[in-house]
């Protein structure tokens, strides 16, 4: 049976880097006995095929059918032992790990003075990296050894021991709090976008300060502030409080800078708290402060000792690619933003097996309003195409319907008009069926479906008429939303005064945002 390449042992074999494969080589030829083993001739195979075929697997003889399954998972084991003994997978938390292992090995031969001394180190080094949950492992280990290591003062050590245990569990408690609304706040954001009306809005308020954990920033460390700016960065940024947004992203970004150790050993909070920041900054329309942080950014993750592994380099290409892109959506320079777009679909291919497809789909959705904006409709259209058919896309609601009522806008400035029945009707159906049939788009839909009635003479007047409408709607809480992913207002501007949707937008950017 033929698979295409989802295969878990498949996948883990191409991500190695030639290094990883020469080490796993190396590593499996320290006995002479491995060198014609089942798994590594496996190993070979897989590595040189450019799809998983497990017909072809058996048919070359290196394994029978039905010992396939139990090789496969002695190579995916060996992989991982490979991969953790390799130099660029080691970091302070494999380090601590290892000596936390190594003290008990020594617990259990009965050599406690050995063990403590190792656990001291482990500990000194696991506070000062802002490894509490490991910092309270390594004092339960220490209490029970020492409750069995008589020789020493244990009075004043236990009691020592008890303040540490407590002070870390503690924190721990803080942090877990915390990381968990962060999360649920996240997943909420996800899954439905930011709250639609008062309602929402307070039913997220009161499930925030009702998780929100008391503290006192004072007594928190690195690791309490980071989960705790980014709780509000998600409630603020669900409550389209673009400006407290900022304000936490920038508190989170700096407390990095603050502590620049700690961008290595936690580079993906780094690059995400990036993202946050500039995501704000982009809501707000300050393009020389973004432009600013945006290439901040861009200088940090290409200094060589900004260490990267491949997890680190999909972020960055996720997230320097991404805001790269939305500076050309404040100031209206679609055309010069339309030139990222071959490269990074080249690079799309690149990291495609690393790029789940909602982020994929997002990028979809910023070519085709790059391209809806220099008003080439039909490509517009081609992309937002992508994102429609998916049947089995994941994506969040508030850009699934956007890319509909895009769609719709598009389909009508290209003079597909033979199309815009069906797709008024499903673009309908969509959005009844998702509860999120907002005022804005109301006005939208029922605007293109009566197009056709109106006189071409006639046909200024319509637009200004609705452009009145929907400026209403331009600083309405729940209602603003809309412009955020499909500045229509500008499109209508653009119609009434006969001039590119680019030209309206960078108009509008010089009076009022450049300084």
């Amino acid at each position: 049976m033929t698979k295409d390449q989802k295969d878990n042992l498949f996948l883990l074999v191409k991500s190695l880097t030639k290094s990883e494969k020469r080490q796993f080589k190396l590593y499996v030829g320290r006995l002479g006995v491995n060198a014609d083993s089942k798994f590594l001739n496996l190993f070979n195979l897989l590595d040189k095929a450019k799809i998983y075929d497990e017909a072809l697997i058996i048919k070359s003889g290196i394994v029978k059918k039905r010992q396939l399954a139990n090789v496969k998972a002695h190579l995916y084991k060996q992989i991982l032992i490979s991969l953790k003994l390799n130099p660029s997978h080691q970091n302070v938390r494999s380090q601590i790990r290892e000596q936390l292992d190594f003290a008990s090995i020594l617990y259990h031969k009965g050599l406690y003075k050995q063990g403590l001394k190792i656990l001291d180190k482990a500990k000194e080094l696991a506070i000062n990296n802002e490894e509490k949950n490991m910092a309270f492992e390594i004092v339960e280990l220490e209490k029970i050894i020492e409750a069995q290591y008589i020789t020493r003062s244990i009075s004043n050590r236990a009691d020592e021991l008890v303040v540490q245990a407590k002070e870390f569990s503690a924190l721990n408690v803080i942090a877990s709090k915390l990381s968990n609304l962060s999360l649920q706040l996240y997943s909420i954001m996800l899954k439905t976008g930011y709250v639609k009306n008062e309602e929402e809005s307070r039913i997220v308020n009161t499930y925030f300060n009702k998780r929100l954990p008391k503290v006192d920033i004072k007594t928190l460390g690195f690791r309490e502030k980071l989960w705790l700016y980014k709780a509000h960065l998600w409630y603020n940024f669900l409550m389209q409080d673009f400006l407290n947004c900022y304000k936490y992203s920038s508190k989170l970004v700096d407390l990095f800078y603050e502590n620049p150790e700690m961008i290595n050993l936690n580079p993906v909070f780094f690059l995400k708290g990036n993202n946050y920041l500039l995501e704000s900054i982009f809501f707000l329309r300050n393009r020389p402060k973004f432009i600013k942080k945006l290439n901040e950014l861009k200088a940090t993750v290409e200094n060589p000792k900004f260490i990267k592994d491949q997890n680190v380099s999909t972020l960055v290409f996720l997230y320097t690619n991404f805001h790269s892109i939305n500076q050309h959506f404040i100031d209206g320079s679609f055309e010069e933003g339309l030139e990222l777009v071959p490269t990074i679909e080249k690079d799309l291919i690149h990291y495609k097996d690393r790029i789940d497809p909602h982020h994929k789909m997002i990028f979809y959705y910023k070519f085709a309003s790059l391209h809806f904006g220099a008003g080439n409709n039909k490509a517009s259209i081609k992309y937002l195409d992508r994102i429609i058919s998916n049947k089995s896309l994941s994506m969040r609601e508030d850009l699934l319907c956007f890319s509909r009522v895009l769609n719709l806008v598009a389909h009508y400035e290209a003079g597909l008009d033979y199309h815009l029945e069906s797709l008024l009707k499903s673009t309908y159906k969509f959005l009844i069926k998702m509860n999120d049939l907002h005022e804005v788009q109301k006005e939208m839909i029922k605007f293109i479906r009566g197009l056709q009635d109106i006189y071409p003479h006639d046909l200024k007047n319509a637009f200004k008429e609705l452009l009145e409408r929907l400026k209403t709607y331009e600083e309405h809480p729940y209602e603003r939303r809309s412009f955020l992913y499909l500045d229509i207002i500008s499109w209508l501007e653009s119609k009434i005064e006969n001039k590119s949707v680019g030209e309206i937008v960078k108009t509008k950017y010089l009076t009022k945002y450049a300084p």
